[in-house]
């Protein structure tokens, strides 16, 4: 089952949407395998946005993230990666669709609610950077074969 990273920053936490946006994921069908609401260190910060290390706004993503509490995040489920950037919407909330995080909520780019991997390749490599194997539990809601043929079929042949 595909997993993604998803953070809620510093903007989303202080404007208590952490339950909403929880809600949407779950809503969704998704199963949250781990969750922590923490304080990023700056050499987390660093760590995290290291793609964008040369850019003219990497000291302002470190500085944002850093300036109170997150909500980090890791889902699992069939396709989760895309399906969680679409709910989240484009960076730009002015652009973002109704309907999304950044639609609904995000009020500007540099606080634009949230954060989610890209592609598989960079969710694994969040998901192991802000969680050890032992903050991740594996489990699957009862309901699961009742939203996922591929599940269902997997646990009849069991």
């Amino acid at each position: 089952m595909e997993r993604t990273f998803l953070a809620i920053k510093p903007d989303g936490v202080q404007r208590g949407l952490v339950g909403e946006i929880i809600r949407r994921y779950e809503t969704k069908g998704f199963t949250l395998v781990g969750l922590k609401f923490m304080k990023v260190s700056r050499e987390l910060a660093e760590s995290h946005y290291d793609v964008h290390k040369e850019r003219p706004f990497f000291a302002g993503l470190v500085d944002f993230i850093t300036s109170g509490p997150v909500v980090a995040m890791v889902w699992e489920g069939e396709g989760v990666v895309a399906a969680a950037r679409k709910m989240i919407g484009a960076t730009n909330p002015l652009t973002a669709e109704p309907g999304t995080i950044r639609g609904d909520f995000g009020i500007d780019i540099g606080r634009n609610i949230i954060h989610g991997s890209d592609a598989i390749e960079t969710a694994q490599r969040e998901i192991s950077l802000w969680f050890s194997n032992d903050e991740l539990v594996n489990w699957h809601p009862q309901i699961m074969p009742w939203l996922n043929e591929k599940f269902s079929k997997e646990l009849a042949a069991k």
